[in-house]
């Protein structure tokens, strides 16, 4: 990881991750592919940290916690989609503390801000729109078809910014946004809150670790207004 000096990772766009990001949605994730899992005859005794699934596209995570062949994890996404979009509600995903004054101080500061998540674009932007957050410049996820992992939800929100890479930092909480951001040429800064987390991010070769609104403001060269 390089230094972690006040403003090092100062950048004039500035990329977030949102599940686990932004908005704390693990739980919701978790209870709604919990719910899909066991009414398709798995035993949760049997699988992986479902905590696992935050963070990648869906048929990923149900790959990776339940020991699935991609046949048989995307033969649950339907059933998942329906269920978190009938389980969930806007409460049940609150905006982590400080991110939303963080990103209001970004724009301020002259900083394009924009949203590169690996969650589809139209469930993002419904869940977004339903939370206290101040507008983002770019607001770029999955569409099927057309775009399918990290690297390219990047790119694109790249390009909607008009930004380079080298203007550019992306934020996020796992492996999938440290390796998506360095395919493309952005540095990323790894917002961890476990051990087991900041352990994933630091192998994945995260560029600096913080655990607060706070300590990333500091990073990004920004000051929070006092609360």
């Amino acid at each position: 990881m390089d230094d972690t000096e006040t403003g090092c990772f100062a950048r004039s766009a500035v990329l977030f991750d949102f599940d686990g990001t932004i908005a704390d949605t693990g739980p919701a994730v978790m209870r709604a592919a919990a719910y899909t899992l066991t009414s398709h005859g798995y035993s949760l005794d049997e699988v992986g940290n479902l905590q696992l699934l935050i963070g990648p596209p869906i048929v990923d995570g149900f790959m990776e916690v339940a020991h699935l062949s991609h046949d048989e994890a995307a033969g649950l996404v339907g059933a998942y989609r329906e269920a978190f979009e009938h389980m969930t509600r806007p409460e049940d995903y609150p905006v982590f503390p400080g991110m939303a004054e963080l990103i209001a101080a970004l724009s301020a500061a002259g900083a394009k801000v924009g949203v590169a998540t690996s969650r589809l674009q139209h469930s993002a932007e419904k869940m977004i729109a339903t939370l206290d957050l101040p507008p983002f410049d770019a607001l770029v996820g999955r569409i099927d078809g057309v775009r399918h992992t990290k690297e390219e939800s990047v790119r694109a929100c790249l390009e909607v910014l008009g930004a380079r890479p080298a203007e550019a930092v992306l934020i996020g909480d796992r492996r999938f946004d440290v390796e998506g951001a360095h395919a493309v040429g952005l540095p990323c800064i790894g917002v961890f809150r476990d051990e087991e987390a900041r352990r994933e991010l630091i192998e994945a070769g995260a560029d600096a670790l913080c655990t607060t609104a706070e300590e990333l403001a500091s990073l990004l060269g920004v000051r929070l207004s006092v609360q």
